[in-house]
């Protein structure tokens, strides 16, 4: 991918992450040279973000007035950007007292379409193993990384046992119903062991989620569930698929499918030991 593709690709991708809160049911603040999403009903907790077209950098008191408005609402205090798109702001957060993650941020090139894993499926807005698909990845995040873990389906079945997981359930379904996520998972005897998610905007898809229990790692269960993802997303008219990679080892399996990293994916948040 040349430097010109590469910006034309990183300009399409902001706005994409500006429009994906706004019809996923998030209302926008403006804050200058940051606007703050904030879910309006049920669903995804949104991010604050640089204004799309904005001018002017964001300076560490911006940050601290999203930080505060933030917190009155109750919602996450959390920032998401892309660090060769707005250079300046990784300083400015840090400087408000946030922590920040980097991860690659991969597009996917032209390539041969993805062979199918026999495990593998899309699952629908009512399949009744869509609960089950919405508590593997919270429980593959718990446990970073690709190391097999101790994590398994008795974890699993105390997941789905929290009254919180109906109310995901429900969310996810609508997107499924209506068209605005796509959802694949791998699934053995009857229990999930992978799953992931993309969302459609115009012919932009992001692939998100994509966790494997951790007890089922090292076995191509995400690459498959990526895989199934990559081609419904390609059905449904997406020209251009991209994800972040949780770090650059997993970078490297999804580049077994044809994803290369085009920048990196900035996510910053309160540090693990604030009060």
């Amino acid at each position: 991918m040349t430097d010109h593709m590469i910006d034309s690709t990183l300009s399409e991708l902001e706005r994409y992450y500006d429009t994906v809160p706004r019809v996923g049911g998030a209302r926008a603040e403006d804050f200058g040279p940051l606007t703050l999403f904030v879910q309006e009903g049920p669903g995804w907790a949104y991010y604050a973000r640089p204004a799309l077209g904005g001018s002017g950098e964001a300076t560490a008191e911006d940050v601290r007035r999203v930080l505060s408005r933030q917190r009155e609402l109750g919602v996450p205090e959390a920032f998401e950007w892309v660090a060769e798109t707005s250079p300046s702001l990784r300083a400015a957060v840090e400087a408000a007292g946030l922590y920040v993650h980097a991860h690659p941020l991969m597009v996917l090139e032209d390539a041969e379409e993805p062979s199918p894993h026999p495990e593998v499926r899309l699952l629908g807005a009512d399949d009744p193993l869509l609960s089950a698909a919405l508590a593997v990845p919270a429980l593959a995040f718990a446990d970073p990384g690709t190391a097999v873990g101790e994590a398994g389906p008795a974890e699993l079945a105390a997941a789905l046992a929290d009254p919180s997981a109906e109310t995901r359930r429900a969310s996810v379904s609508a997107k499924l119903a209506a068209g605005t996520s796509g959802m694949a998972a791998a699934v053995r005897d009857g229990v999930v062991l992978c799953s992931g998610m993309f969302n459609p905007v115009g012919d932009v898809a992001e692939v998100v989620g994509v966790g494997t229990l951790p007890s089922a790692r090292r076995q191509g269960l995400a690459l498959g569930v990526t895989a199934a993802l990559v081609v419904d997303a390609r059905a449904r008219g997406a020209r251009t698929v991209f994800l972040s990679a949780g770090d650059e080892d997993v970078a490297r399996i999804y580049g077994r499918i044809g994803f290369r990293r085009v920048a990196t994916a900035l996510i910053a948040e309160p540090p693990a030991d604030a009060a």
